[in-house]
């Protein structure tokens, strides 16, 4: 990884990686701060679609000046390589705090929520969709303050789409039914992806799940919206009435503008609004009347086959909760796998335990995590939110630390790169292969093999790696120079890096034929700096 960028921005370290670049701190020294810096991977830049909607972002983001979103100060292209310069956050994501900390107080919430609509409000102002409003994609300040990143798949309202056929763009979890479709976006889509992150911050999870994209999609498209109060019966029935009205199914039915929904979140705890009756929406009513049949039915046999179909369905359903194909929490031993991601294995074990787990049957690896804490959750072998049962093996993988990212070393001392290493706590086993290069300084790394750059490593797995150093030239003393030209084989040592010194030989030196040389033949010859020669005799 290049160590500066045009000349100004000195990348400092590795803080997070997403689906089409890297994200860096990194030292302004002109205006002597540090920021945050996103370079897009080189092969993503070759690819057209990519580098536009890279370049969106920026743009974006660019146009939009609110305290509640991450303010972009320079963009630009070094070597081929592009990146955005930002404002750096020190914090964390909403999602970090939200497994941290599971539900939040109504207050937290209304305080997160106001900031995080009043930011996508002045976006839309702008005329900028996100499409893409997730707590992965807010970040947390100490002082509380949220802000708003990441434009990557950001469209203006007006522009044309960078899809021919509508493809889904966004985090399926707070996807709104309608982008589910492949509609056109508009700035609705965003207030229903608020809605569902308001519900996250008050129950500690998302509404809808799934064991794929697209089965969570579909549960967008057709499965009601949980009541928040359900999880929390504290919660007031007016902010639970902006958690339904933000996702509502029918776009005529959800909040019009942010600027509407920001007006409710700002006056929900008000006497005449916080004790408002649960929202209805009259056109979810599909029920059709069913008129009387002016004609006596058969009474039994109508008995005796609802008894029949009755006992088929009941069968049908021993069978499928037997079998594992239907699971219902609390009954045969099955459970919904609690949110343990962030937690410590004390803590995680706890929450286990109190969902009826049995503990004896957690296996425990560890591996590295750019993502959590080290001796944290970073993974199990069960999603959150997976009904499953309490007594089968399952594993839960606690973080080892952040991995660690090969660099380009050559052109380094190797002396320096070793220093590095051992400064990181990263373990290698090196290999070292020497070559002998003129004009280059002995102990500069020329080359390095097997492990790639830009590859992301365990520092503690002990990974081979060699590296080719440059050494002082050596020359082989070989017969094969006596007899010639003496001009012609110093031009030929002087190309190999040997310092050549011509002496005269025990005659009149008119021939200029090499007759003996020191050191003599059969010896090698190491040009160790500029105080050692090799001497040619010639006649």
């Amino acid at each position: 990884m290049i160590k500066t960028i045009s000349n100004r921005y000195e990348i400092l370290s590795l803080i997070g990686q997403g689906g089409m670049a890297d994200v860096y701190t990194a030292k302004d020294t002109i205006l002597n701060r540090v920021v945050a810096i996103k370079i897009l991977r080189p092969k993503l830049s070759e690819d057209a679609m990519t580098l536009v909607r890279f370049q969106r972002e920026a743009s974006a983001a660019s146009r939009i000046s609110h305290p509640n979103v991450v303010d972009i100060y320079d963009v630009g292209e070094y070597n081929g390589m592009h990146y955005i310069v930002m404002e750096y956050i020190k914090g964390h994501t909403l999602k970090q705090l939200i497994a941290k900390r599971g539900a939040l107080s109504q207050q937290e919430a209304l305080y997160i929520m106001k900031q995080l609509t009043s930011a996508v409000l002045c976006a839309h102002n702008a005329n900028i969709i996100h499409r893409d409003i997730k707590p992965q994609n807010v970040l947390v300040k100490d002082d509380g303050t949220v802000k708003i990143t990441d434009f990557g798949i950001a469209v203006a309202s007006n522009s044309v789409q960078l899809t021919s056929n509508n493809t889904v763009m966004g985090s399926a979890h707070y996807l709104a039914p309608e982008t589910a479709q492949g509609k056109e976006p508009n700035p609705q889509v965003d207030i229903y992806s608020l809605g569902i992150v308001f519900f996250e911050l008050l129950s500690g999870s998302v509404p809808f799940r799934g064991s794929s994209p697209t089965e969570i999609a579909l549960r967008h498209l057709k499965d009601p919206m949980p009541f928040i109060t359900d999880f929390n019966p504290g919660i007031a029935q007016s902010i639970e009435n902006i958690i339904l009205k933000a996702t509502a199914k029918d776009v005529n039915d959800r909040y019009e503008s942010c600027k509407e929904m920001l007006y409710d979140l700002e006056h929900c705890l008000d006497d005449e609004y916080k004790n408002v009756k649960r929202l209805t929406f009259s056109n979810n009513d599909n029920e059709q009347e069913i008129k009387e049949n002016k004609q006596k039915p058969v009474i039994r046999p109508f008995i005796i086959g609802a008894l029949i179909a009755l006992l088929c369905v009941i069968l049908l359903v021993l069978v499928l909760l037997v079998s594992g194909i239907v699971r219902i929490p609390g009954f045969l031993g099955y459970e919904v796998m609690p949110d343990i991601l962030g937690k410590t294995k004390e803590e995680a074990v706890s929450l286990l335990k109190q969902n009826d787990f049995d503990p004896n049957y957690i296996q425990f690896e560890y591996d590295v995590s750019d993502e959590y804490e080290k001796d944290t959750v970073c993974k199990s072998s069960y999603d959150i939110g997976d009904i499953v049962k309490t007594n089968k093996e399952f594993t839960i993988v606690i973080s080892k630390g952040p991995s660690f990212l090969v660099e380009d070393y050559t052109g380094l001392y190797l002396e320096d790169v070793l220093n590095e290493f051992n400064e990181n706590g990263v373990q290698l086993n090196i290999q070292i292969e020497y070559k002998g290069m003129k004009d280059t300084n002995p102990g500069i790394i020329l080359e390095q093999k097997e492990l790639k750059v830009g590859q992301r490593i365990d520092p503690s797995a002990n990974e081979s790696i060699t590296f080719v150093v440059s050494d002082y030239p050596a020359v082989q003393i070989s017969s094969s120079y006596l007899g010639r030209d003496v001009y012609q084989v110093k031009e030929e040592l002087n190309e190999l890096g040997i310092a050549v010194v011509l002496k005269p030989y025990y005659g009149t030196g008119q021939n200029f034929t090499v007759v003996d040389m020191d050191p003599g033949v059969g010896s090698t010859y190491t040009q160790e700096g500029t105080d050692s020669v090799l001497i040619l005799y010639y006649d």
